[in-house]
This record gives C-alpha cells, sequence and structure tokens, in this order.
C-alpha cells in the first residue's frame, strides 16, 4: 500500500493540461452524475486561467491523483478552488497534502484570510475542511462558503 509519503506535490505545468482536465472533470461527473461543460472554462487552458494564481497537481508513481488552487483575491485575501482528489485515492492523505501546500504558500504570501466554497450536499467535503479550522460563513443557492485566518490556525 502506498503512503502520503511518496505523494509529490508540484506547479501545474502545461504537459498535465489533458490530465488535470480530465481528473478535475471526473470528480465533478462522481458528484453530479452528469457534466456540464460550460460550467468549466478554467480547464481548458489551467495555465492561462490560472496565471495570477498557484495551481497544484499532486502526484504519485507518475500519476497525477489531485489538484488544488489558491487564487488572489486581494492583498489579504486568496480563494481555495479546484480540489480534487481521484476517487481510489481519497481519504489517504493528498487532500491534506495539497491544502498544506496551499497554506504554506498562502502564509509565505502574505495572505491573511482564506475562503472557499463546496456544494452543501457533500457532507464528506464539509468535514475535511472544518478538520482545518474553515467556519461556515454562509449558505446560498445550494452551497456553502467558509472562511478561515491562517495567521491564527496555521502555524
Amino acid at each position: 500500500m502506498n503512503s502520503s509519503q511518496d505523494i509529490i506535490i508540484l506547479p501545474f505545468q502545461s504537459e498535465y493540461q489533458s490530465e488535470v482536465k480530465k481528473l478535475v472533470l471526473a470528480g465533478l461527473v462522481e458528484h453530479w452524475g452528469t457534466l456540464d461543460l460550460s460550467k468549466n472554462p478554467d480547464l481548458d487552458d489551467i495555465g492561462l486561467a490560472y496565471a495570477n494564481a498557484v495551481f497544484l497537481v499532486a502526484w504519485q508513481n507518475n500519476k497525477i491523483i489531485g489538484t488544488g488552487a489558491l487564487v488572489p483575491k486581494s492583498n489579504d485575501i486568496a480563494e481555495i478552488v479546484r480540489m480534487s482528489v481521484a476517487a481510489n485515492m481519497r481519504r489517504k492523505g493528498v487532500g491534506r497534502k495539497i491544502l498544506h501546500k496551499l497554506f504554506e504558500y498562502a502564509k509565505s504570501n502574505g495572505y491573511k484570510r482564506l475562503v472557499l466554497e463546496t456544494t452543501e450536499t457533500w457532507h464528506e467535503v464539509i468535514e475535511f475542511y472544518k478538520q482545518f479550522g474553515f467556519q461556515i460563513t454562509h449558505y446560498l443557492d445550494g452551497d456553502v462558503y467558509f472562511a478561515l485566518d491562517i495567521s491564527k490556525v496555521y502555524k
């Protein structure tokens, strides 16, 4: 069995484009049962869409197994988006490693607050973020919104 020790987190490179898009879309299909490509235009050119952000890719045994991005919203606030882990790799520390790397990047770049949103029926995802200290700020149109003051929580 592979451990989280042999998971490597690297910045997105253009040669990862098709595999990353495939991974993220597979997760969406799994959750929604269908896919509306018009709702995911950022995945058509990840390098361009996230040029001002950090987009991380998790690898294990030369295979992409997860993603996560941090998008600046202001000088103090960044949003976590596109957190996705391959179905067969969930609950094995992949998301945790990606999130820790995003926290490190956020802290080193002076962000004080992280925000994110997810679907309110994705209970396991909501619990995942709560484990890291994210607090629910509000619900809107079937989504749940979170915030985290990383200067107080993440050392």
